[in-house]
């Protein structure tokens, strides 16, 4: 049968905003009302008959309400099928169509640092039981599983008097089924000591984005933008505005001076720090003008009037900043397709995953970042304070290209970069080939890479350029090749042990 009356409702709810109209609407139906609890308290304050939950089942709520609705009559109501009548008479179970149930708000809890015990006490047994019961039997059974459904309930049941249709009782049952399975993920992440045991991904809230990287492919995006970002002004972020947008929050992160960066297609093609801003954009700028064009923008420090204008002269998708002074804000609105943001705090994200194959690739994200600690000079030169404060700069640089990755530094300046080339030394070129043709200055630079040498003629390149000062991952079974070469030339060489790949 495709049209259903309700005839009685069971409600045990945590958030009873919302519910008053409801309940009111049961009772113009002439749909019994059954409960128990604080909502139970609730319906009856509005002065609306309740049948409780204690009458039918015969036992109190027990263990401090850990069990309250778990008995036959009301599972039973709620399970029942229309070939059940004659067991269902026999041991006085009558139906229930309607189950509006949400869930203890165990996901909050957790975010809210509560303790281990108050937590755990935050697990739905009887709720989760609820909906996953009246979902299973949406053939006659109506599930409303959390308060965002109630405005459509009412629309129901108003329009339809009381009567629900399959098409919507599945509809429903569907979005009962991915509460319940949204809610168990939240408890296996909080409960599992080793996050690698099983991969479980559960996000709610999403949006439907305008197409994929390119228009012929469908995507959407699922997360919380707005607890990391206030958008101030613009469009919507497109799928590869979210890419890049990522990228360049996982670069400025890694910076504690005044820092510009400038991204385009996720890597940095210009980054630069100073103690004043708006000198740190135009040694940004300057290492690249050309790739910025089209790029997002990002930085530390709240941008003031002076370095708004000069950024409001570059053609930019997105820009991104812990805050704006007012009258930078009138600056660059001037466009009204720049997407102007804040950063409101840093992502917690401590894992990466991606589509490989059939299946999926699973793995902590790269958050080692190297200090002065780390550093091992395997050189008869060591670097001047200058050069290792450079050297650092570049390996926090180099460690967001796409491998095989080069960076040149000077004096805390991204001056040449070359990355995702199939050979190290097709990278080194690429980054000094970039370095002269906007008149970069070389002589005195340093170099990272993300992973070692095979051989010294990378070294050798660069030295030519007047590179005195590299640093590098070591571990090649021929690092003396390059550590002979820097010798003979007097060049200081530093490993750290950490290879920063990037695929």
């Amino acid at each position: 049968m495709d049209k259903r009356k309700i005839s009685r409702a069971l409600i045990s709810v945590f958030e009873k905003q919302g519910l008053e109209e409801i309940v009111s609407l049961l009772k113009e139906l002439d749909i019994k009302i059954i409960s128990t609890g604080g909502t139970q308290k609730y319906i009856q304050d509005l002065s609306i008959n309740v049948i409780p939950v204690e009458k039918l089942t015969g036992y109190p709520s027990i263990f401090g309400g850990r069990v309250k609705t778990l008995h036959p009559i009301i599972f039973g109501g709620i399970l029942m099928r229309d070939t059940d009548q004659k067991e269902a008479q026999k041991y006085d179970i009558d139906s229930i169509d309607l189950v509006i149930v949400d869930l203890y708000p165990f996901e909050q809890t957790v975010k809210q640092g509560a303790t281990h015990e108050q937590i755990i006490e935050k697990i739905d047994i009887g709720g989760i039981a609820l909906i996953r019961a009246a979902a299973k039997n949406y053939d006659r059974t109506l599930v409303i599983s959390h308060k965002e459904q109630y405005e459509e309930l009412v629309s129901i049941l108003k329009a339809q008097q009381g009567y629900t249709t399959l098409e919507q009782r599945k509809k429903f049952a569907v979005e009962a089924f991915m509460v319940s399975s949204h809610y168990d993920t939240k408890i296996y992440e909080y409960l599992s000591p080793d996050p690698f045991l099983s991969l479980k991904i559960s996000e709610q809230k999403g949006y439907e984005l305008r197409y994929g990287e390119n228009p012929h492919q469908k995507a959407r995006f699922f997360g919380d933008l707005d607890e990391i970002f206030t958008q101030l002004h613009g469009k919507q972020l497109s799928y590869n505005n979210l890419l890049d947008t990522d990228s360049a929050i996982n670069l400025i992160a890694e910076f504690d001076e005044p820092t510009i960066a400038i991204i385009k297609h996720t890597n940095p093609c210009g980054l630069a720090s100073d103690a004043d801003l708006s000198k740190a954009w135009d040694k940004a700028l300057a290492g690249d003008p050309e790739s910025a064009f089209g790029s997002i923008i990002i930085t530390n420090r709240e941008i003031d009037k002076a370095t708004a204008e000069k950024i409001n002269k570059l053609f930019f998708e997105i820009i991104i900043a812990p805050d704006y002074a007012q009258d930078a804000l009138t600056v660059l609105k001037q466009k009204k397709n720049r997407r102007i943001l804040i950063q409101k705090k840093k992502t917690e994200n401590k894992l990466v995953i991606r589509s490989a194959i059939n299946g999926y690739l699973y793995q902590q994200k790269d958050l080692k970042t190297e200090t002065q600690e780390d550093l091992k000079v395997v050189t008869q030169k060591t670097p001047s304070p200058q050069e290792i404060e450079d050297l650092l700069f570049a390996n926090k640089i180099v460690k967001h290209l796409k491998s095989n990755a080069i960076v040149l530094v000077k004096n805390k300046q991204l001056v040449g970069s070359g990355m995702g080339q199939p050979s190290r030394v097709d990278a080194l070129r690429q980054a000094i080939a970039k370095a002269h043709r906007f008149g970069l200055e070389l002589e005195g630079a340093v170099m990272a890479s993300d992973a070692f040498f095979p051989f010294a003629d990378s070294v050798e390149i660069a030295h030519r350029e007047g590179i005195n000062a590299i640093i590098q991952p070591g571990g090649s079974v021929r690092d003396q090749d390059s550590i002979d070469y820097c010798n003979k030339h007097n060049i200081a060489m530093i490993f750290t042990g950490i290879r920063h790949f990037k695929h």
